[in-house]
């Protein structure tokens, strides 16, 4: 990998990173009985790395911020992720609401499940872009 623009190798390893999240919350989901608030964790935080590899792969830093549609809305014109998700606020939410004791309800097995949807979303569409851009095979 020496010949890798160090740049892309991050943002590959963002991607990953991502890809690895979704995984696990995909696992969580069908795991009897589901553990639906680490699904929902896991899916956001698999979204928030998308996002972040798509900002490195453009030279920008990563910031310190679970809010996906600031992350998104960091992105240049051209990102299709910023057209297919206007509004990731309740994917955002999962970031704290499912990981920490609160008076908002308990995450369900729905909850989970759309969590995962949107987030795999949200990471196929940054491959996509990857892929068209010659970085992924």
């Amino acid at each position: 990998m020496s010949d890798v623009d160090p740049a892309v190798h991050e943002a590959l390893r963002w991607l990953q990173f991502s890809s690895e999240d979704l995984e696990v919350a995909q696992q969580l989901i069908m795991k009897a009985p589901p553990a639906p608030r680490h699904a929902c964790w896991l899916s956001q935080q698999a979204a928030e790395k998308a996002l972040k590899a798509a900002l490195v792969s453009e030279g920008k830093g990563v910031p310190r911020t679970h809010d996906l549609d600031a992350l998104r809305n960091k992105l240049p014109e051209g990102w299709a992720v910023r057209d297919t998700h206007d509004d990731l606020t309740e994917l955002t939410e999962w970031a704290i609401d499912s990981r920490y004791p609160g008076d908002w309800p308990e995450p369900t097995y729905a909850d989970a499940v759309r969590a995962e949807s949107e987030a795999r979303s949200v990471h196929d569409s940054v491959d996509a872009e990857f892929r068209r851009r010659g970085m992924l095979n």
